[in-house]
C-alpha cells in the first residue's frame, strides 16, 4: 500500500503535471510526427553553404550540405528546428542516413565538388547508415576523398572510442574529418589529441561580433592555435560582415563560413545562374 501510495504521489508530482512540462512534451511529439511524416514523403533535402578559404575568398573550398525537411506546406524546416528533439531517436539515424545520400548523389553529379555532410557519432553504429556510404563510394574512386564527415563536439564525447576507431578506418580510405561546433561543448583535451580530425570548426559564439569584442578575439585566438598545434585546418564559423572576416583573416583563420559569403540554398551550386554563366 505504501509502495503504491508513493507511486501515486509521484504521479501526480506538481513539476511533472506543470503547463510547461506538458507543453515541451507536445512540442517534442508534434515535431517528431512532422519529421517523420516529412521522411515518409521524401520531403528532405540538402541546402548548401559554402566554406571559403582566407587566401582564396572567390571560389569556395568545400560546401557544407546542411539538412532540411519540407512541411506539408512545402515550408523550408531548417535542422535547428528539429534535430535535437529526434538526435537520440532512430529517426536522428534515418535523417543522417538521408542526409549521407543526398551528398553523396551530389558529389556523384559534379566531380569538381567538395562536401561536408552532417552526422551524429549514434549514427556510427546504424547498419543503414554504413550500407548508404559504402553503396554511395563504390564505383567511384574520387567520391570518398571529397566527402567530409562533421561530427559535432558534443557528438563526438557521447561515444570517444567509438569515433576514434571510425574515423581511422574512414580516413585510410581518403575521407575526411571535421569537428564541428568545437569550444560549444566539454572535448577532453586527451581525445582531442587522440582523435585525429582533419578539420576543426569554431563555434560561432565566439566569431560573431568578433572585431570588436577582445573576449572573443582572445578565446577564437586560443582555438586556432590548439588547431594548429593539432595540425587541423580551422574554420570560422557564422562569420557574418566585412568587419569580422577582416579580423579572422589577419589573426590567421584558414577558412571562413557564413552569411556573409552566403546564406544556405536548396538551389545546387552547379544549377545556380551564376555557375550557369560560368560555364
Amino acid at each position: 500500500m505504501r509502495n503504491e501510495a508513493r507511486a501515486g504521489k509521484a504521479e501526480r508530482d506538481p513539476k511533472m503535471d506543470s503547463p510547461l512540462n506538458a507543453a515541451v512534451a507536445e512540442r517534442d511529439r508534434d515535431t517528431i510526427a512532422m519529421v517523420r511524416r516529412a521522411i515518409q514523403r521524401r520531403d528532405v533535402v540538402l541546402a548548401f553553404q559554402p566554406v571559403v578559404a582566407v587566401a582564396r575568398s572567390a571560389r569556395p573550398a568545400f560546401y557544407e550540405g546542411l539538412i532540411r525537411i519540407l512541411d506539408e506546406t512545402g515550408r523550408v524546416i531548417p535542422a535547428r528546428d528539429f534535430i535535437e528533439t529526434i538526435e537520440a531517436t532512430e529517426l536522428g539515424r534515418i535523417v543522417d542516413c538521408l542526409a549521407l545520400e543526398l551528398g553523396l548523389a551530389a558529389l556523384k553529379h559534379d566531380p569538381s565538388l567538395r562536401l561536408a555532410v552532417n552526422m551524429s557519432a549514434r549514427s556510427i553504429a546504424y547498419p543503414r547508415w554504413m550500407q548508404v556510404l559504402r553503396r554511395g563510394i563504390k564505383g567511384h574512386p574520387t567520391v570518398a576523398e571529397r566527402l567530409i564527415l562533421e561530427i559535432t563536439e558534443s557528438s563526438a564525447m557521447v561515444m570517444p572510442d567509438a569515433v576514434m576507431v571510425f574515423m581511422k578506418d574512414l580516413q585510410a580510405e581518403g575521407i575526411s574529418f571535421a569537428l564541428d561546433d568545437f569550444g560549444a561543448g566539454y572535448t577532453s583535451f586527451r581525445y582531442l589529441r587522440d582523435f585525429y580530425f582533419d578539420i576543426l570548426k569554431i563555434d560561432g559564439q565566439f566569431i560573431r561580433g568578433i572585431a570588436r569584442s577582445a573576449d572573443n578575439q582572445c578565446l577564437t585566438s586560443a582555438l586556432l592555435s590548439i588547431a594548429r598545434q593539432f595540425d587541423m585546418f580551422a574554420v570560422a564559423e557564422s562569420v557574418e560582415n566585412a568587419e569580422d572576416a577582416a579580423w579572422l583573416s589577419a589573426a590567421g583563420m584558414d577558412c571562413m563560413q557564413g552569411y556573409y559569403f552566403g546564406a544556405p540554398t536548396i538551389t545546387p551550386p552547379w544549377k545556380s545562374p551564376q555557375a550557369k554563366m560560368r560555364a
